[in-house]
């Protein structure tokens, strides 16, 4: 949502009206806003009156905790009616909070008493609004930060409840914003990041789309082959074997899903099979003189268990992808599910439908002369002739079947390996990484710049840019990066995929030219499983290992992976170290002072951030009161070595230098990992546009495993690099049920030959 000329209060309140009325809609289960800024009350205050009027932190927390404090005064009896006392007084505008009244003689009135003085009073009261201003603001740096095509927005987000069909919650909720935008004012805006429905719907119609296309091209091949009759049969085979796996799927609760979709596309050219064969099959027998039913029985049931035989061959060969217990496994259940039941059905239909059909469909065939040979022709007396050498010759024939295998084997080493493509969504993530411990609002400055390049490009459709933090989880194989003021992520909508490669290929050289101390790397979203930084090398020490050991060796990884054109965008994932401002604590000073560390932390944060000091209470929020040093001493450090601190409550205050011993700038690790409670530091990157990672891992991986390490520290393989791999090594073991069942059925379902083969 963004709002032209609308504050940022009014924007969060039009979206949490269309929050309340979104969730109510059939299917969706929650809705959500990201990016709202949490709104606070300012109290700023000079120090330098403060320390004059002799006014303490404590005791304007205390004032103000008893002022705002939720009381109970009870309740009377007035005649037949229970009354509740309710006294005025509570802060009901901010207004309320700079009227409220200090009595400094009783700030000071314990410290009096500890001295053995006597208790003086006075009539003299000190306003807030006389200390200082009070106003209502957000927090100051924001945690988030959001905009779309470079104005402020909101993100409303909302999921729908399990086993809703996302389509039909598309729909309603389509329908509902149609109505509530035309309740919204006049510039209140509603713009789409991300419509699930509508991707599982591109989705789900691209497989009708293909189903057609397959039936036409195999009615037209057939039709070509053997006559419009046959085509027509296997056509409608075609039809009901997709149908009846409908029917089973349905029954199972396997959803139309990505997977499951892909697994209807990969087996529609293996459906067809059995009913070709059966159908053949009985244009064989009848041209041989065959008696009608007679043809039709045996033409079904003299293949029925060849044909089952290569059917579960079909099937089990994508067992290894759904038997893995890696993430592919989980991800790819139903594409071995749905190939199982779609083949399954489709020798289910051969045997029973196709017979029946080809005695109604198919005509009765042409007189033909004695002795006719439905395989005298040119073409199948080639074929004998070729089939009688190669039996001739069978040792030198199965010589080049083995070299050709070994041959495609080698060949398979110069084939890009991939799993999982890229998605066909219009979509990419441009990832942006400034160095680390830049402040928020100055990354949310240095991506307008970038946000202005991609929508000057006619490719775009809109840009949303999501600042201290990833998006919400609006694709499942996508994590959203965690919070971190130096990050931001924009979300890049063009109007075709097919123009996404070009964009990104032609916006990198100009983001290096105008980005030289940021890391951009540019990303499309995957099919299946992905993670941010496809490279993860991970480098482990002891429980206290020395960190400078753990980046040297981190960098020399770093060093490995520059010096290959391969490697696109990298990093530790420990970032950099950020500086720290440490004031040296005297405790011997500051004992005599009375001072501790917690009124030197008051103190310094007082000063810059702000200390919270009550709460302000707003319909059902709860709004905390901060106070602040104004603007001008906030802005600068020059003023830290005179920073007043108040011991306890005390109205005297002391300098930060006369409890201190200087304050010195050292480097920090914002951002340390540990695994198996062993830090760990993590080399993360990614390959240039057009390479995929086994590509890189070819090249890198000898000399990354060749690096020495010191004692006590170890380095391993991690991440998407290390799921590849399992799930590699995961195929293997279903292999063997798979090569079980195809010596089973080779061998004419004699188990105890099967047996053999595995001694």
């Amino acid at each position: 949502m963004t709002g032209e000329g609308f504050s940022y209060q009014e924007l969060e309140r039009y979206a949490k009206d269309l929050r309340k009325e979104l969730t109510l809609v059939e299917g969706v289960a929650r809705v959500e806003l990201w990016g709202v800024q949490p709104k606070v009350i300012y109290l700023e205050a000079s120090e330098t009156q403060l320390s004059q009027l002799g006014i303490s932190d404590k005791s304007i927390v205390a004032t103000m905790q008893q002022q705002n404090m939720v009381v109970d005064a009870g309740s009377v009896d007035v005649q037949q009616k229970r009354v509740r006392i309710a006294p005025t007084g509570e802060f009901n505008t901010p207004e309320d909070i700079a009227d409220l009244q200090i009595h400094p003689s009783l700030i000071d009135s314990l410290q009096t008493i500890e001295r053995g003085q006597p208790l003086q009073t006075s009539d003299e009261l000190i306003r807030i609004r006389d200390i200082g201003t009070v106003s209502r603001g957000y927090a100051e740096p924001p945690p988030t930060m959001m905009r779309l095509d470079g104005k402020p927005a909101l993100t409303i987000y909302m999921t729908n409840i399990a086993g809703a069909n996302i389509v039909d919650v598309g729909l309603n909720v389509d329908a509902r914003m149609a109505e509530l935008e035309a309740e919204l004012p006049v510039g209140l805006e509603i713009h789409r990041v991300h419509w699930m429905s509508d991707v599982v719907a591109d989705s789900v119609n691209g497989f009708f789309v293909n189903l057609a296309q397959a039936v036409i091209i195999v009615l037209v091949v057939l039709a070509l082959a053997m006559g419009w009759r046959m085509g027509s049969l296997i056509g409608i085979d075609l039809v009901l074997t997709i149908f009846g796996t409908f029917i089973v799927m349905a029954i199972m609760g396997i959803d139309l899903q990505r997977m499951s979709v892909g697994a209807l596309v990969i087996a529609l050219g293996r459906m067809v099979d059995n009913s070709i064969v059966v159908a053949e099959g009985f244009v064989v027998r009848r041209e041989q003189g065959m008696d009608k039913i007679k043809a039709a029985i045996e033409s079904a049931g003299s293949p029925a268990m060849p044909l089952l035989g290569a059917t579960v061959v079909a099937v089990m060969a994508f067992y290894p992808i759904g038997g893995s217990k890696e993430s592919t496994g989980e991800y790819c259940l139903s594409l071995f599910t749905v190939v199982g039941i779609a083949l399954m059905v489709s020798w289910f239909v051969s045997m029973t439908l196709t017979p029946i059909k080809c005695l109604d469909m198919l005509p009765d065939p042409k007189p033909r002369e004695e002795g006719y040979d439905p395989f005298g022709s040119r073409f199948y007396k080639i074929f004998r002739g070729l089939l009688e050498k190669a039996i001739r010759f069978r040792l030198l024939f199965i010589a080049v079947m083995v070299g050709l295998l070994v041959a495609s084997f080698m060949g398979f080493a110069y084939v890009e390996q991939l799993f999982f493509p890229s998605s066909s969504m219009s979509k990419f993530m441009v990832d942006y990484y400034a160095p680390q411990g830049t402040r928020i609002q100055t990354v949310a400055e240095d991506i307008k710049l970038l946000e202005e390049k991609f929508l000057a490009d006619e490719r775009v459709d809109n840009v949303a840019s999501f600042i201290g933090s990833g998006p919400p989880r609006f694709y499942l194989p996508v994590e959203p990066e965690s919070m971190n003021p130096a990050y931001a992520q924009l979300i890049v909508n063009t109007h075709d995929f097919r123009e996404i490669d070009g964009l990104i290929k032609d916006m990198t050289p100009w983001i290096a030219e105008n980005y030289p101390d940021s890391m951009i790397p540019m990303r499309k979203f995957d099919v299946g499983p992905g993670q941010t930084w496809q490279f993860q090398y991970r480098i482990s020490g002891p429980a206290i290992a020395d960190i400078e050991v753990l980046r040297d060796l981190g960098e020399q990884v770093l060093e490995i992976l520059r010096e290959d054109p391969r490697s696109g965008a990298m990093q530790l994932d420990w970032r950099q170290p950020v500086p720290r401002i440490v004031p040296v604590y005297n405790q011997e000073r500051a004992r005599f002072a009375g001072v501790v560390r917690e009124d030197l932390a008051n103190a310094t944060k007082r000063a810059y951030d702000g200390r919270p000091i009550g709460l302000y209470r707003e319909d059902d929020e709860l709004l905390p009161i901060i106070l602040r040093h104004v603007e001008d001493e906030r802005a600068s450090l020059v003023s830290f070595d005179v920073l007043q601190v108040q011991p306890g409550l005390s109205t005297d205050t002391i300098p930060v230098a006369q409890i201190v011993d200087g304050v010195d700038m050292e480097w920090e690790e914002t951002r340390m990992w540990r695994r198996d409670r062993r830090r760990t530091v993590t080399v993360q990157a990614n390959t240039v546009l057009g390479v995929t990672l086994p590509t890189l891992m070819k090249e890198v991986r000898a000399k990354v495993e060749a690096l020495e390490m010191p004692p006590g520290y170890t380095g391993e393989w991690g991440g998407t690099t290390e799921d590849s791999e399992k799930s590699q090594k995961a195929l293997a073991p279903g292999l063997v049920p798979t090569f079980a069942v195809i010596l089973f059925i080779l061998d004419d379902l004699n188990l105890s030959h099967v047996i053999d083969y595995f001694i």
